[in-house]
């Protein structure tokens, strides 16, 4: 489905960072925290990445020093929780900060984010807290900054006084005074409680804390603004100080400007712990405000002064740059146009009434007090509405109309979020397209969660019927966006805009022609679509909901189940000729549509009992197949594949609502079910889906409602139906159904399916016998290719006990020369599963001789016929036509293997039953599998079903052979090689199945894992040599070279992470006999090195890794350049320049490898040096640093994400200097040898020579 993106309006502020509108939205890139030091990681979460709070819990952080610790001073969380159930423990470290003695140094430190500690396995914050700060703690920074706790804890009328002027004094200290660690400060009485001490400490006084707030307010109101401020700002994790009394004279903007600066000055690390404490307030706030403006809705709300200064600061601290604060005043606004909507529902409400009034009292003509009071109040009620409306517009336009698109996918859910409320909730002033418009602009954001979010506002907005004649111009400007959505590439996302076009078809605002595509996604991969596109078609096109012409009956009557099932139909009809198809189309409809259940109905529907029903041969087919996915369904059974291959349980509740299914299926069939078998027993399209039916059925109920005729006519319908047809499906249908009638029925009825299943072998038995005889005579085969599929079918439910039969089917191949192949085939299959069953039958412990010999002699005369019809295909290969022969052979001779593999039998007294091929043989079936694979290579697009049976035999054939090699049936040295070396070969199919054999081989023979591989490269290798050999065509010599490459590539792949430490001798063997094998015949090997070798050397460790591993890395590298260039010594290299070209390439890829390695383990010990001759490091620009020093706010956030590249390599060198001093001694001598490696075997490397010096130099 094509995506046609909606342009998005125009940029409206400096900080907006505008949304794509070129393509699809993708998720954002996000860097990975292995690369990135801890502290840059923290630095970016509040500058630039996403900070996800929990909106759960008010809680504190109290910073308490570690005993014990002089030079470092670490930090342990501690949980303050008030009426919240304790959350689980949180014994790791939370966050480490480093702080020195001197508390210069400490203020200088904390400065400079890169100078916090950092460990290898740093705690993280877990997701089921969020830190928050305690009040014992005071300021960063200077000692004149510093408060002691109880000038922290200051009174409420020092507070109201203002006793500090547009400072941060009281900021946390990171040591706190107290010696106690994980215990709650002294809390204030309730009447005491700040409002921020509430959400903090006791979330469930906010309401009475209102109320005294809102007392304070009439007593003094600039000192119950300054608190309602200060709020707001430690909310956003500073506690910045304001004089009441020069409230009216403080500068909203300084003010803003200082919130900013101090994020800026403050440590980025100890900055984000602060502010992320501080986030969960702003969920609790959300809620007082709520309550603030409910109370203040008769007095302070429409001052013009209170809420005026609050919105003021809440939109300036929009703008800004730390995302925190735009995260908490975005919350705080949107919450803020919340509560004023429902001030004005309220204001709304007594304005209607008071016009009611005053009407009445206008009929009365009465003109007195009564009408003047009465306009009084109507007037000063609309003066009210109208105010508060304004104040909504002023915070849209000064937070919305910026937020909706900032860089923070959160932030812009949450506008749309709350947009999507206030249209619902006040529709008179925001349904109108200047804010609707907004909902349909963020329907093409990147974020798949905004999509989402606006979409679930739309359909809460089409829900409402009064609604949909303001949605007319909107929903025609974007309605094929939201029909684009049902294909997103996020399923959640699909599956809310097929959501929504329920709605939209619910009003009929959408036209029947764009529902087109949305039909296809009925067969999509995920279930999620498939079942929201399955809920659409039954509600649109079956139950016809949405149609201004709906039938009068209810769903409940046969009337309307024959409607539904007549109008599924005839969607069935456009999918007639793929059943599986057919199947998907039921499994997405079948929650939905009760009529799938009316079992009555559809059998009645079948039998043609309703005159006014006719039913094509098509529509019967399918409603029968409609009949038996509906009865698998209603028991259980999946009729789909599953995604995932699990378990699947049921509740007890669950399970009798299962049996009861059964129970009703079993009622409703009993007695027709006979009729329908003799109606279709010819119809091989329908008989195989009935049959099949009887396993659903619960057989118990046939005698205890006395049915026992009825069962048996149906017994012997299935075995007429097995005689006269000779199908697959048929056959394998009829077969079942008697295996499970002959275990599931009791009594007298498993007698009469027993007798009949002997009775079906006997008739078999003389039906194959006569058809042999035919075909001895000449006649047609056909006879006996029907029978042989009967009996392996037969075969692979059961043991057929006739002993001639294998006797004769071995007698026809020897005898008849000229069979066709599919019979050829089926004798084979039928010999081999002979044997199976006879292997089967004898008695491990003590068996007799009689069966053993008989078992060798069948043995034997199996792999007589499987080595002559191998020996024959490969010498007479006609093409396709006997590509089938050749899968069965290939695939007989590897199960018959394994049945036989002589580990299985080894030290029992069937150990001459143990059979190994000779390693002829076994090369023998290895070419006759690859001219199989070759052949499905060469097989034309025309005919997709048959290029789909071609890749089938492909990969059985695949699996067959690689099940010799992961079973251990034959020695993995030969035919592991050469299965691996198809790799890349063939397709996913043949892909996947190498992979997983090399995966085996790996648990199972890791050590023979080198020399397989080899192996493996060089068979491919050798093709490559005869295709140049035999071939002028450019094109296929470079698709052979490119096909080696490739099979290195995906093999070398296989070392990956952990694994190339763990097998680094692996990978050293391949490389030393990868080179050896590349010098055989030098030059005429040697790009063997290119194709195959090179691939192996890029995966030895490097110096990225942590550990001192990477030490004895880089002198292999050298050994095995060394190795190289000693090989070309005393060789005349410009005799043959191409020939050697592939040599030079691979010595400059094993030198720059080398020299890249001893580069930067110089400057690793080189920073050694530096942190043991103890230097203070400098203070590296923070992160961030530049969102401060340009005006555009997009632009300084922008900054940081291209600078990830120059802090990921200052991260390198954090890293390393965090290594204990005994490493860098111990590293000292195997740097020195390397250097030395290098300068021996070096020509001219004066250059390099200085590149690995100069970080050294520029260290020191």
């Amino acid at each position: 489905m094509t995506r046609t993106l909606t342009s998005l309006p125009p940029r409206a502020h400096s900080i907006q960072v505008p949304t794509p509108n070129s393509q699809l939205p993708t998720q954002r890139e996000t860097s990975s925290a292995t690369s990135q030091s801890q502290t840059d990681i923290y630095k970016k979460n509040l500058f630039g990445g996403e900070i996800s709070p929990s909106p759960l819990l008010p809680l504190s952080l109290s910073l308490s020093p570690t005993p014990n610790k002089k030079k470092e001073l670490g930090f342990t969380p501690s949980i303050f929780l008030s009426d919240i159930e304790t959350l689980e423990s949180a014994n790791s470290s939370l966050f480490l900060l480093l702080k020195m003695e001197d508390d210069d140094a400490a203020a200088a430190a904390l400065a400079a984010s890169e100078s916090s500690v950092r460990r290898p396995k740093r705690a993280r914050v877990s997701d089921g807290f969020a830190a928050g700060r305690s009040r014992s703690n005071g300021s960063v920074g200077e000692k004149a900054d510093q408060t002691s706790l109880g000038e922290d804890q200051q009174s409420q009328e020092d507070l109201d006084q203002g006793s500090v002027d547009g400072s941060f004094d009281d900021f946390d200290d990171v040591g706190p005074k107290s010696k106690r660690r994980g215990t709650i400060p002294a809390r204030k009485e309730n009447n005491e409680q700040s409002l921020i001490d509430v959400i903090k400490y006791n979330g469930k006084l906010i309401t009475p804390a209102v109320k005294r707030w809102f007392e304070k307010y009439e007593s003094n109101s600039k000192s119950a603004l300054v608190e309602l401020l200060m709020m707001l700002f430690e909310a956003c994790g500073t506690k910045y100080q304001l004089k009441a009394d020069k409230l009216d004279e403080t500068n909203v903007d300084d003010v803003v400007v200082a919130l900013v600066n101090y994020a800026r000055k403050v440590s980025s690390l100890y900055y984000f712990l602060m502010a992320l404490s501080q986030m969960v307030l702003c969920y609790c706030q959300c809620y007082i405000y709520l309550c603030l403006v409910t109370e203040c809705q008769n007095g302070p709300l429409f001052d013009q002064i209170t809420f005026e200064k609050c919105m003021d600061y809440v939109i300036a601290l929009s703008c800004t740059p730390p995302r925190v604060y735009r995260q908490v005043a975005s919350l705080v606004g949107l919450q803020l146009v919340t509560s004023f909507i429902t001030v004005a529902k309220a204001l709304g409400g007594q304005r209607e009434t008071t016009q009611r009034q005053l009407n009445a009292e206008k009929k009365k003509r009465n003109d007195g007090p009564r009408v003047e009071s009465l306009n009084k109040r109507l007037s000063t009620t609309h003066e009210k509405i109208t105010m508060i409306e304004e104040m909504m517009r002023k915070i849209f336009t000064g937070l919305f109309m910026h937020r909706y698109r900032d860089i923070d996918p959160d932030i812009r859910m949450s506008c749309i979020k709350s947009l999507g409320i206030w249209i619902v909730s006040y529709p008179s002033l925001f349904l109108q397209d200047l804010y609707l418009k907004y909902l349909g602009w963020t329907l093409n954001d990147k974020s798949a969660g905004v999509r989402k979010t606006s979409i679930l506002a739309l359909q809460n907005l089409y829900e409402v019927d009064d609604n949909v004649p303001s949605l007319g111009l909107f929903t025609e400007r974007f309605c094929n966006r939201m029909v684009e959505l049902a294909d997103d590439i996020d399923v959640s996302v699909a599956v809310s805009a097929i959501g929504l076009l329920k709605q939209l078809l619910r009003h009929q605002l959408l036209a029947d022609d764009l529902l087109g595509p949305l039909y296809d996604l009925l067969i999509d991969e995920p279930p999620a679509i498939r079942r929201a596109i399955g809920e659409l078609v039954y509600d649109h096109l079956i139950a016809q909901k949405f149609s201004s012409s709906q039938s009068g009956s209810t769903g409940e009557d046969n009337g309307s189940s024959e409607v539904h099932l007549g109008r599924m139909l005839q969607i069935l009809r456009e999918f007639a000729t793929d059943p599986i198809l057919i199947t998907y189309v039921i499994d997405d409809v079948w929650d939905d549509m009760k009529a799938m259940k009316d079992w009555k109905c559809i059998i009645s529907m079948l039998l043609d009992e309703n005159p006014m029903i006719e039913l094509t041969d098509v529509d019967a087919t399918n409603l029968v197949r409609l009949l038996c996915a509906s009865a698998k369904k209603a028991v259980g059974e999946k009729i789909v594949p599953a995604t995932d291959n699990r378990k699947q349980y049921y509740t007890k509740a669950q399970k009798e609502s299962l049996e009861h299914n059964r129970r009703e299926i079993t009622s409703a069939m009993m007695k027709n079910y006979p009729q329908l078998l003799r109606k279709f027993l010819a119809d091989k399209a329908k008989v195989s889906s009935l049959v099949e039916m009887i396993v659903h059925l619960k057989l118990e109920l046939y005698s205890l409602k006395r049915q026992e005729q009825n069962f048996r006519t149906v017994v012997q319908l299935i075995k007429d139906a097995f005689f006269k047809h000779g199908e697959k499906d048929t056959l394998r249908s009829c077969i079942k159904a008697l295996m499970f009638c002959s275990t599931e029925s009791q009594g007298e009825l498993q007698d009469f399916v027993q007798s009949k299943l002997k009775e079906l072998e006997n008739v078999l038995m003389v039906k194959l016998k006569f058809a042999i005889k035919e075909a001895e005579v000449g006649d047609d085969e056909y006879s006996l290719l029907v029978n042989l599929k009967r009996l392996y079918e037969l075969q692979l439910a059961t043991c057929v006990s006739n002993e001639r039969v294998y006797e004769d089917l071995a007698a026809i191949l020897r005898n008849l020369k000229n069979i066709d192949d599919e019979v050829v085939g089926f004798l084979l299959l039928n010999m081999y599963l002979h044997v199976a069953w006879c292997l089967h039958s004898i008695d491990n412990e003590n068996p007799s001789e009689a069966s053993v010999s008989s078992l060798l002699s069948k043995r034997n005369t199996l792999f007589k016929q499987l080595d002559h019809y191998l020996h024959t295909l490969l010498e007479k290969q006609e093409g396709k036509n006997r590509s089938l022969l050749t899968s069965r052979v290939c695939t007989i001779l590897a199960e018959t293997w394994c049945l036989l593999k002589k580990s299985r039998f080894s030290s029992t007294k069937l150990e001459s039953l143990g059979f190994c091929p000779d390693v002829s043989t076994l090369q023998k079936f290895w070419k006759l599998c690859e001219r199989r694979l070759y052949l499905s290579d060469e097989t034309e697009d025309e005919d997709v079903n048959e290029e789909y049976i071609e890749e089938i035999n492909r990969d059985i054939v695949m699996i067959a052979a690689a099940k010799l090699v992961a079973s251990g049936t034959v020695p993995k040295d030969y035919l592991g090689p050469e299965i691996i070396s198809h790799f890349v070969m063939h397709g996913t199919g043949v892909a996947e199945i190498v992979k997983h054999l090399i995966t085996v081989l790996k648990k199972t023979a890791n050590d023979a894992v080198p020399d397989i591989f080899l192996e493996a490269l060089k068979r491919a290798y050798q093709r490559h040599m005869e295709e140049l050999s035999k071939s002028d065509d450019e094109s296929l010599i470079s698709k052979s070279f490119k096909i080696c490459k490739d099979l290195a590539t995906r093999l070398s792949g296989t070392f990956v992470g952990a694994a190339r430490n763990k097998h680094r001798t692996h990978l050293l063997k391949i490389v030393k006999d990868g080179v050896s094998f590349a010098f055989l015949d030098a030059p005429k090997q040697l790009s063997f090195l290119e194709g195959a070798v090179v691939q192996f050397v890029s995966k030895l460790p490097t110096s990225d890794a942590i550990d001192m591993r990477l030490t004895f890395s880089i002198p292999c590298v050298a050994n095995s350049l060394k190795d190289v260039q000693k090989r070309s010594e005393n060789v005349n290299t410009d005799e043959d320049p191409s020939g050697w070209r592939p040599y030079y390439t691979f010595v400059e890829h094993m030198r720059e490898k080398y020299v890249k390695n001893d580069g930067l383990q110089e400057e690793k010990e080189a920073n050694k040096s530096k942190r043991r001759r103890g230097r203070p490091r400098k203070a590296r620009n923070m992160r961030g640093k530049k969102l401060f020093d340009e005006q555009d706010s997009s632009e300084e956030e922008d900054s940081i994400s291209e600078s990830d590249q120059e802090e990921q390599d200052e991260e390198a060198e954090d890293d390393e200097e965090e290594l204990p001093l005994i490493h860098s001694l111990r590293s000292s001598s195997s740097r020195l040898k390397s250097l030395r490696v290098s300068q021996q075997e070096s020509r001219g490397q004066a250059g390099t020579a200085g590149s690995v010096k100069a970080p050294s130099e520029k260290n020191a």
